[in-house]
C-alpha cells in the first residue's frame, strides 16, 4: 500500500486547517451577564466558529468604534436599551443586513426598520409598589404618576440612565413635548427622595419604607428572587408589580439588541452570531437564567417572571426611543430631575 500524500494535497490540507482555525467573530458587548458567557461558549461548540469578545461601557465602546473606524476588528455591536443602540446608529456604527431568520424570529416593533439593528431580550419598566401600602387598584398608568397623590412616595433612578430617558422617549412619542415636560415637573415633586442608586436599590428603598413605589425594570427583581441572600428574598415578598397603561397603548418594554458594525471584516459571521442570538435556544437560556422578556413569541418566561401575570406590550417601534432620547435628555435636564 502507497502511504505517500502528494505535497500538492498536504498544501490544500494545511490550508484548509488555517481556514478553518480562523473562523471567528469579534462581539464588543455592553451586557455583562453570567447568561452571555453560556451563549458565547454555546456558539463556538455549534459552529466552530471562535467569539472574542470586548466588554466594556457602552460610551467607551462606542468612543472605541469611533477611534478604531475602518481598522476596527469588532463585528458585533451589543448593547442594552433602544436609547444607546439610536445613539450607536446616529454616530454610523452599523451597517444595514437583511436576515430571514431575525425577521421570522423578532416582532417589526422590536427592530430597527432598515436592518441597522435587532433587539434580542425585553426589559418591561414597571411600577413596583409595597404590598402592604399600595394596593393595585390604586395605580393605572404612567401619565398618574404626577398626581399629587403620590407626593413623597415614588422612587426612581438618575435622569442620567438611559433607562429613564426611554422611558421618557416614549411617552413624548405618544403626547409630545410639552405634555411630557409638565408630567416630569410632576414627577419630580412626587419623589420620596433624590434619584440615587440602579434600579435594585429603589426596590430595596420600597420594601424599607423610603417610599411606597418605584419605577424599574421588571428583570431586576427576578434576579433578587434568585439571591441566595435571605434579606434580598424578604425584599421580593413585600413587592408587587404593575404593568402601567395595560388598558390603553401598553406598557414600555426596552430591549437589549445587537447590530453589525460598520467595518465588520467577519460579516457573514457576524450575522450568523446574531442569528444564533434569537434562536429559541439562546432566548430560553436568557429567559430562565436573566429573567428577562424573549423576543420571540414561541418561548415561555421564567416561572417568577410569568407569575407576575401577562400585559399589553406597547407596541411602538423602539427605534423611534432612540430618535427622541435627545429631546428626552434636555426635558429632564429643564425639570430637575437628576
Amino acid at each position: 500500500m502507497n502511504l505517500r500524500i502528494p505535497a500538492l494535497a498536504v498544501a490544500a490540507a494545511l490550508a484548509a486547517t488555517t481556514v478553518q482555525a480562523a473562523e471567528t467573530v469579534n462581539v464588543y458587548s455592553s451586557r455583562h451577564y453570567q447568561a452571555d458567557k453560556m451563549i458565547y461558549a454555546n456558539f463556538e461548540k455549534k459552529t466552530g466558529i471562535r467569539v472574542n469578545v470586548v466588554e466594556g461601557n457602552v460610551n467607551a465602546l462606542f468612543e472605541r468604534l469611533r477611534r478604531e473606524g475602518r481598522n476596527s476588528p469588532a463585528d458585533v455591536l451589543i448593547t442594552v436599551d433602544a436609547g444607546n443602540l439610536g445613539r450607536a446608529q446616529s454616530a454610523g456604527l452599523f451597517q444595514p443586513f437583511k436576515s430571514d431568520v431575525i425577521e421570522k424570529a423578532v416582532p417589526a416593533a422590536l427592530r430597527e426598520p432598515t436592518g441597522l439593528w435587532t433587539g434580542l431580550t425585553m426589559r418591561a419598566r414597571v411600577i413596583m409598589y409595597d404590598k402592604t401600602r399600595v394596593k393595585p387598584s390604586q395605580l393605572s398608568t404612567y401619565e398618574n404618576l404626577s398626581d399629587p397623590k403620590w407626593k413623597g412616595k415614588i422612587l426612581v433612578r438618575s435622569s442620567n440612565h438611559i433607562y429613564n430617558q426611554s422611558l421618557v422617549a416614549s411617552l413624548i412619542a405618544a403626547h409630545g413635548v410639552t405634555k411630557v415636560e409638565a408630567w416630569a415637573k410632576g414627577i419630580v415633586a412626587n419623589l420620596a427622595r433624590k434619584p440615587k442608586g440602579g434600579d435594585r436599590d429603589q426596590i430595596k428603598a420600597v420594601a424599607a419604607g423610603e417610599g411606597d413605589i418605584a419605577i424599574s425594570n421588571t428583570y431586576y427583581l427576578g434576579l433578587l428572587s434568585a439571591s441566595k441572600s435571605a434579606a434580598d428574598k424578604a425584599v421580593v415578598a413585600k413587592i408587587g408589580v404593575f404593568f402601567p397603561n395595560h388598558r390603553d397603548r401598553g406598557t414600555h418594554v426596552n430591549v437589549s439588541g445587537a447590530g453589525l458594525t460598520k467595518y465588520a471584516p467577519n460579516k457573514a459571521n457576524g450575522i450568523k452570531f446574531i442569528e444564533y442570538l434569537v434562536s429559541k435556544e439562546v432566548q430560553e437560556l436568557v429567559a430562565r437564567e436573566n429573567f428577562e422578556y424573549p423576543v420571540r413569541e414561541d418561548v415561555e418566561m421564567a416561572p417568577v417572571v410569568a407569575s407576575w401575570g401577562k400585559f399589553k406590550r406597547d407596541d411602538l417601534n423602539v427605534s423611534i426611543i432612540g430618535k427622541n432620547n435627545p429631546a428626552a435628555v434636555k426635558l429632564l435636564d429643564r425639570v430637575g430631575w437628576r
